[in-house]
């Protein structure tokens, strides 16, 4: 796990705030020792800390108790929210819906304003596995995008940041995850910041900093994920979201394919009638398509008799159990 430095919490803080005085509500997940939080309660923010490691608990919670309620401090993992196991929860598990009662924040429709923003550092292990899983909840309007259009504000490699912003024709990381990110959220970089600014906890006390040869990967980044507000127009829904998901992933599996042979392996007899509809190049290939394209071709593959969503389904339960 990756501690911040002050420097490093005052540009967070700056980000983050939104004007003079009182500010919102704001989840952070784990904060460590709790240099980021500091610098956030002094900015005004009300701030629920959610924390997995007992060693950094003990702290955070005599901080909660010499404060007037600006801070409340919960046993949890973020990561670790509404998994599939079945009976009661043992911490860190927790449950999003005792998450936000205990936070006071109820539903609001997809369209309205951001009931809550979420800050943390995602933690290098399994940071590619952490991105889908927020990416399956959002599609699927479930965790915590059962009450709304939630904001995550999150540091992550300069590695993973550049494949989310990915242009088409990058064949080697224009991938499933750019699609799907830039269709889902609204991407903003607020901040960039060298690895050296990072202290560690590890025994060793070096930085694990993830070695890659295609991308940079000299920072961590800030970014900022909104959700699009017309995520679901047209006919993408909640309800097929996993199919639209393995769609663009079996599309990406071989980027440099012909989109025409992809449609023939879905068993679609009027490929190029629909190629046409939706003025689709014939020779074009997976990697060249935009995001938007990727949703106009599911919605039309979805009027089209010759689809089915059972080609996918499969592959949708395997995928979703291997999330959670």
């Amino acid at each position: 796990r990756f501690i911040a430095c002050p420097q490093l919490a005052r540009t967070v803080r700056r980000c983050l705030q939104r004007g003079a005085g009182p500010q919102p509500l704001l989840l952070e997940f784990a904060p460590g020792p709790g240099i980021l939080t500091r610098s956030l309660l002094d900015a005004g923010f009300r701030v629920v800390a959610l924390e997995s490691n007992l060693d950094f608990l003990t702290d955070l919670q005599s901080l909660e108790n010499s404060l007037d309620g600006q801070l409340k401090v919960i046993h949890g993992d973020f990561f670790r929210l509404d998994p599939l196991a079945k009976g009661a929860l043992k911490p860190p598990a927790v449950s999003s819906d005792k998450l936000f009662e205990t936070m006071g924040i109820a539903p609001v429709p997809w369209r309205a304003d951001v009931p809550l923003k979420i800050f943390g550092i995602v933690p290098q292990q399994l940071e590619r596995n952490r991105l889908w899983r927020l990416l399956f909840a959002l599609y699927e309007c479930s965790s915590i995008y059962r009450y709304g259009r939630v904001e995550l504000n999150l540091l992550i490699s300069e590695k993973e940041y550049t494949v989310l912003t990915a242009k088409p024709g990058k064949s080697k990381i224009y991938q499933a995850l750019t699609v799907l990110a830039q269709l889902g959220y609204e991407i903003e970089l607020l901040h960039k910041e060298p690895w050296s600014s990072f202290a560690t906890n590890l025994k060793n006390g070096g930085l694990a900093i993830p070695k890659t040869v295609q991308v940079p990967n000299d920072h961590l980044c800030l970014v900022r994920l909104t959700p699009q507000q017309n995520l679901f127009t047209g006919g993408l829904k909640p309800s097929n979201a996993s199919t639209f998901i393995f769609m663009v992933k079996q599309s990406l599996a071989k980027p440099k394919s012909r989109l025409t042979d992809r449609l023939n392996s879905w068993s679609l007899d009027n490929s190029e009638t629909l190629l046409k509809a939706l003025e689709i190049p014939k020779k074009a290939s997976m990697h060249n398509l935009y995001p938007e394209d990727y949703k106009r071709l599911f919605e039309a593959l979805q009027n089209s008799d010759m689809f089915a969503e059972t080609l996918f389904h499969d592959e949708v339960l395997t995928s979703t159990r291997t999330m959670n």
